[in-house]
């Protein structure tokens, strides 16, 4: 008898209607997310586990057929060394009180962190949203603006550039230091390194993951001061070497 196989139906890449996600070839997005519809995601941005960017694709057309002046402006836009961090979702507004269609567009080198909910909003380049913010229609974040982790900004709410908001309903609270703005590069940076090390891991095959493995136990007994003791050298193999570029007191150890 042959033993029945559960297939997951998960596609990370969806089209819907005659929407498709457009996605740099240098961009990672996990295997586990979900990227639907009228999405861009540019070059070196990364979306991590259990992320949704969701555009409905043709609703405009249901609910109401374009003209010249109108088109489908319900989109996704990422730009470049961005990272949506892990359980956040993306979507846009199709709909709401003041009547408007807003699409998402998130600019460069910016970092949203886990569980992060961004709805028919725009966040300029180089800003920072905290984990578990909502963002809801018509909100701006700015170049260099902060939103602290759990806030909830409201409708048409614009945080300008520098300053950091926080709380529900969200509020200015301070304004940036030199050191937060370092901390937003820095971020950004990290995540986009970060990103090459999980999208080299995933792209490995049933057969490398195995060899790894066993790799793996072999030199989890590795003692060091044991071995020095009986002149025994081991060089850690190359397949379980992380590369310098997340390792940032590796790389200062040798700038040094």
């Amino acid at each position: 008898m042959i033993p029945s196989v559960i297939v997951s139906r998960h596609r990370t890449i969806m089209d819907v209607f005659d929407k498709t996600p457009v996605v740099d070839r240098d961009a990672f997005v996990a295997p586990s997310a979900s990227v639907i519809g009228d999405v861009q995601i540019g070059h070196g941005s990364s979306i991590w586990y259990g992320c949704v960017l969701r555009e409905n694709g043709m609703r405009n057309y249901l609910l109401q057929p374009p003209t010249s002046n109108t088109g489908d402006v319900n989109s996704i836009s990422i730009g470049s060394g961005t990272n949506i961090q892990d359980n956040s979702l993306v979507h846009v507004a199709k709909t709401n009180l003041a009547g408007k269609i807003l699409p998402t567009i998130i600019g460069d080198n910016v970092t949203v962190g886990h569980g992060a909910t961004l709805h028919g909003c725009t966040v300029d380049d180089e800003a920072f949203v905290g984990m578990g913010a909502t963002l809801l229609d018509g909100v701006v974040v700015e170049k260099h603006a902060m939103v602290g982790a759990g806030a909830l900004v409201r409708q048409n709410t614009r945080i300008p550039s520098g300053q950091v908001w926080g709380g529900n309903p969200a509020k200015f609270i301070r304004n940036l230091t030199e050191e937060e703005r370092a901390f937003i590069s820095q971020c950004a940076s990290n995540y986009t390194n970060l990103a090459r090390v999980h999208a080299a891991e995933n792209a490995k095959g049933f057969d490398e993951i195995e060899f790894e493995k066993a790799l793996r136990k072999k030199y989890a007994k590795k003692d060091e001061e044991y071995d020095s003791m009986i002149g025994i050298v081991r060089e850690t193999p190359p397949e379980l070497v992380l590369p310098d570029s997340i390792l940032p007191d590796k790389q200062a150890s040798k700038s040094s």
